[in-house]
């Protein structure tokens, strides 16, 4: 069975860093399109963070929101990672990773993917 967990969450205050996994069930290249997504409350999931895992890519793409604070890149076979600096209380959100087989341009639309891990909060605190 296909599955994505996360893990890495957790309170930060303001300014600091956090590095949140995904683990697959299966290796990343199985898929074409990982994406992290967040959802803060009352509001509706957006996409945080892209990269390409099918073979020969490795691009990534980023909401302007966390640019230059965010980095997602793949660590080993089965894993990737979204390593998160400067973080701001309005980071606040559940962090998700969700994956597919098809190489997803529209990256961040929620309604592109089939795999979806259970989420992880991160809480920032001012």
């Amino acid at each position: 069975q296909l599955r994505l967990v996360e893990s890495g969450g957790g309170p930060v205050q303001a300014g600091g860093s956090l590095r949140l996994s995904c683990a697959a069930s299966v290796p990343t290249y199985s898929f074409n399109t990982m994406t992290w997504f967040r959802q803060a409350p009352g509001m509706g999931r957006e996409g945080v963070a892209v990269i390409y895992t099918g073979t020969g890519t490795g691009t990534t793409f980023y909401a302007d929101s966390v640019k230059g604070r965010f980095t997602i890149s793949r660590d080993n076979e089965h894993t990737i990672n979204l390593q998160m600096s400067t973080l701001k209380p309005e980071d606040t959100a559940i962090y998700y990773c969700a994956a597919d087989l098809a190489y997803r341009i529209n990256w961040d639309l929620d309604s592109n993917y089939e795999y979806w891990g259970q989420g992880t909060q991160v809480t920032v605190s001012s």
